[in-house]
């Protein structure tokens, strides 16, 4: 699921605050919880904007996470119209699991100073 290649940052590992960041860029979606269908987009989009222009491994992680929260979006206001059938309201839920389980992935994945690609992400910022 994940795409295993260097970090952006000219071949060095990234720092523990490097890490910090790009851990909390995919964190930072979980806002969606309290935020719903924009919360998810504007934590990873203030990461970015916070500290993108700081760090390629930290600009490199909130930007996948971006990416991959405007494409859930995406997906939950499809499933949502699907709900007046009901086959929206297992795909929601199935929705909601995958985006939960990806979510904490790609952090931890950043946590530990590796790049990650969500599978089945729009790439709509770049």
């Amino acid at each position: 699921m994940s795409e295993p290649h260097s970090s952006p940052a000219s071949g060095a590992a990234p720092t523990e605050n490097e890490r910090t960041w790009g851990m909390l860029a995919h964190l930072s979606a979980l806002v969606g919880l309290v935020i719903p269908l924009v919360g998810n987009v504007l934590g990873p989009l203030l990461v970015s904007i916070a500290r993108s222009d700081q760090s390629a491994f930290v600009a490199a992680h909130a930007k996948e996470a971006l990416n991959f929260n405007i494409s859930v979006t995406l997906a939950a206001l499809v499933c949502t119209l699907l709900m007046l059938v009901f086959v929206g309201f297992l795909l929601g839920s199935a929705l909601f699991i995958a985006w939960l389980v990806m979510t904490l992935i790609a952090a931890i994945k950043a946590s530990e100073g590796a790049a990650y690609r969500y599978p089945f992400s729009l790439r709509l910022v770049s």
